[in-house]
C-alpha cells in the first residue's frame, strides 16, 4: 500500500475513485509519536513534583532520595524529548509528504483557512458531516504546529536554561540556552514560565486524546488506529 498526497487525493477524486485504505504514517514517525507522548507523561508528573516538592521524609537524608529520583527522572526524559525532536525534524526532511505536514502550514492559501473553519464548525457540533483528510486536517495541522512544534521548542530552551544553572556557566546546555535566562527575566520567571508550559501540554494531552477518539467514532475513519498501524481506513464513501 502506497501513501498518496492531499493533491493526488483530489485528482482522484476527480475521476470518482474511491479510497478505503492509505498508508499514512511511517514506522519512525509512529515510534517518535508513541516515545514522545511517554516523554511528555513522565515530563509532567515528575516536573508537578519538582515544583510542588513532597513532604519532608522522615530519617536520615542519606536514606531519603527520592526527589533525587524523580529530578533524575525528569532530566532523563528531557533529553530523550530534545532527541526525538531533533530526529522528528529529520524526518520532516526524509520522510514521506505527510512527515512534514507537523512543520509547514499552507497559511498562503485561503481555502486552507476555510477549511480550518470548517473543521471548528464541525468540533462544535454545528455541521453535520465532517470533510476526510489522508493525513492531518487543516484545524490538527494548525495546532500541532503551535503546541507541538513551537510548545515544545520553548520547553527545550526554557528546560536547557534552569538545567545549565545545576551545570554552571560555560556548560553546554549554557552555551545552547544560557542567553534565555537574562532574556526572560532571571530564574524565578524562566521556572514560572516552564512551569506554565507544562500545564498548557496537559491540557492539550486532555483536548487531543478527546478530538482523536471522538473523530474515531463519529468520522468514520480511523484515527487512534492510524498511529499504531500507520494505515487511514476510511469506513464510508470517499476522503476529501
Amino acid at each position: 500500500m502506497t501513501s498518496i498526497s492531499e493533491e493526488e487525493l483530489a485528482e482522484l477524486r476527480e475521476r470518482g475513485k474511491r479510497l478505503s485504505a492509505v498508508y499514512v504514517y511511517e514506522a519512525p514517525l509512529r515510534a517518535w509519536h508513541w516515545l514522545n507522548a511517554l516523554a511528555i507523561v513522565c515530563l509532567c508528573l515528575t516536573g508537578y513534583f519538582i515544583g510542588q516538592p513532597l513532604p519532608t521524609m522522615p530519617g536520615e537524608a542519606s536514606a531519603n532520595f527520592l526527589m533525587g529520583y524523580i529530578r533524575f527522572v525528569h532530566f532523563t526524559a528531557a533529553l530523550l524529548f530534545v532527541v526525538g525532536f531533533i530526529g522528528r525534524m529529520y524526518w520532516a526532511l526524509v520522510g514521506n509528504h505527510h512527515a512534514s505536514q507537523l512543520f509547514i502550514l499552507p497559511f498562503w492559501k485561503g481555502v486552507w483557512w476555510v477549511e480550518v473553519w470548517e473543521e471548528i464548525r464541525w468540533y462544535l457540533f454545528l455541521k453535520r458531516e465532517p470533510r476526510k483528510y489522508v493525513g492531518h486536517n487543516p484545524l490538527a495541522q494548525l495546532a500541532m504546529f503551535f503546541f507541538i512544534v513551537l510548545g515544545s521548542l520553548f520547553m527545550i530552551f526554557t528546560g536547557l536554561a534552569l538545567y545549565s544553572e545545576g551545570l554552571m556557566q560555560g556548560s553546554w546546555a549554557d552555551k545552547i540556552a544560557g542567553w534565555v535566562l537574562p532574556m526572560l527575566g532571571g530564574s524565578a520567571d524562566v521556572h514560572a514560565y516552564h512551569r506554565l508550559g507544562m500545564w498548557i501540554f496537559v491540557v492539550f494531552i486532555i483536548i487531543h486524546v478527546y478530538v482523536a477518539i471522538r473523530e474515531d467514532i463519529m468520522s468514520r475513519q480511523s484515527i487512534v488506529s492510524t498511529m499504531i498501524s500507520g494505515v487511514r481506513t476510511f469506513k464510508d464513501d470517499r476522503a476529501e
